[in-house]
């Protein structure tokens, strides 16, 4: 980190990239009116966050400056100055992924359930639900304290999350860490890497973090403007080869924490913006190889007015099936196969293709699956305990037999 002097002598930040021979390529966090040769430069040897338990409640920028000092006062700090790029915790080290958390959305924690200590995707198109899921599990999640990282959001959308979304309750209980996108790619990139800090503070003071950041495409775009600027050469689609590095080290610092040093859990869900509905382009198709389970959100699903829109049949959770009972499990297999039976023949059905009674299953599949559908869809203030999701479904399976 260092800073450069403008000619008006205030001071800009700004972090060197990369190197072109014996020149240091330094990018800034801020426009560069007044900077010009000659302007002095120093090592910023103060750089790095303080967070403390005092942050709670609070909106930060990606420096970890309050947003909020008119409403809220000064900002907190603490004792310890906290890198915002650590390694992960080591592998070996840390404890395995915990039982089932309740997130309250009855979709997820029957067919894509969230264990402590588990990270996973949430990957969807523009405008099919994603926000609002993630305001559902952010209110209901049982967490100790949840860390919101809004990565190159649209500027209108930030007070709205924060007021409409996340509301006064669930600001309680939340740190949000924001960067919107006419900022520079080095604050964009910067506020990732200060969530996870500010992540990862709360989970060394022993407590269970939710984690939400929304979205890593764009981290992973401003790390592409970030590489191409340095020298890097692009790669599939663009993106340089340290993006997907850069992607990597990331995520890998959520999880589970380490038991001999009395850490918490990092649980994190992190959003991946598809674009053109393709999920197999190359962010997405490395942060599902990289994330402990993912649930893919469809724009159909939402146009039939079922929200949250999670396709049941493309989403899957890693920690499955040790994190349902036995009794969970098979509600779980047979509501699958009638779902994905029902949607093999429902447009057959539609048009008169096919007959009932040519075959038992998909009788069944016809008459139970609409059924189940509605139990999954959910309205954004109607939170469910998961005991109640599975005793509801049960009883639909079990209808047909009585």
């Amino acid at each position: 980190m260092l800073r450069i002097q403008t000619n008006s002598g205030s001071w800009l930040e700004g972090e060197i990239v990369g190197f072109r021979g014996n020149t240091a390529l330094a990018m800034p966090f801020a426009p560069t009116a007044g900077v010009g040769p000659g302007a002095r430069v120093e090592l910023d040897r103060a750089a790095g966050l303080r967070p403390s338990l005092g942050w709670l409640g609070r909106v930060v920028d990606a420096r970890g400056k309050p947003k909020d000092v008119g409403t809220k006062g000064p900002l907190p700090l603490g004792a310890v100055r906290q890198p915002t790029r650590v390694a992960a915790p080591e592998a070996i080290e840390r404890r395995r992924i915990g039982s089932r958390i309740s997130t309250g959305v009855r979709v997820v924690d029957a067919f894509c359930p969230v264990c402590r200590g588990q990270r996973m995707g949430i990957f969807a198109s523009s405008g099919v639900g994603k926000t609002t899921l993630m305001s559902m599990l952010a209110r209901w999640g049982e967490a100790d304290v949840n860390v919101i990282g809004l990565i190159g959001e649209r500027g209108k959308e930030v007070p709205e999350f924060i007021e409409d979304v996340l509301g006064e309750e669930g600001l309680k209980r939340s740190v949000v860490v924001y960067s919107t996108s006419d900022q520079p790619p080095l604050m964009r990139r910067e506020a990732a890497y200060t969530a996870m800090a500010v992540a990862e503070f709360f989970r060394d003071q022993g407590l269970h973090v939710m984690m939400m950041m929304d979205t890593i495409t764009r981290f992973a775009m401003a790390q592409r403007e970030i590489g191409l600027a340095a020298g890097e050469p692009p790669t599939t689609k663009g993106y340089v080869p340290s993006c997907f590095t850069e992607i990597s080290r990331l995520l890998e610092r959520a999880g589970p924490g380490e038991a001999r040093k009395g850490q918490g859990d990092i649980t994190a869900l992190f959003t991946v913006l598809v674009e053109g509905d393709n999920h197999d382009e190359p962010v997405a198709d490395h942060v599902r190889g990289t994330l402990d389970g993912h649930m893919v959100l469809e724009r159909s699903i939402g146009e039939r007015g079922r929200f949250p829109s999670v396709n049941v049949m493309r989403s899957v959770s890693r920690a499955m099936p040790g994190c349902h009972s036995p009794e969970e499990q098979g509600i779980v297999k047979a509501s699958r196969h009638l779902l994905s039976t029902y949607e093999e023949m429902r447009e057959l059905a539609a048009i008169g293709a096919y007959k009932r009674g040519a075959d038992q299953i998909v009788d069944l599949a016809l008459d139970i699956a609409p059924r189940i559908e509605s139990i999954l869809g959910q309205r954004a203030d109607d939170p469910t305990e998961p005991a109640e999701t599975f005793a509801r479904i049960d009883a639909l399976l079990r209808a047909p037999q009585q």
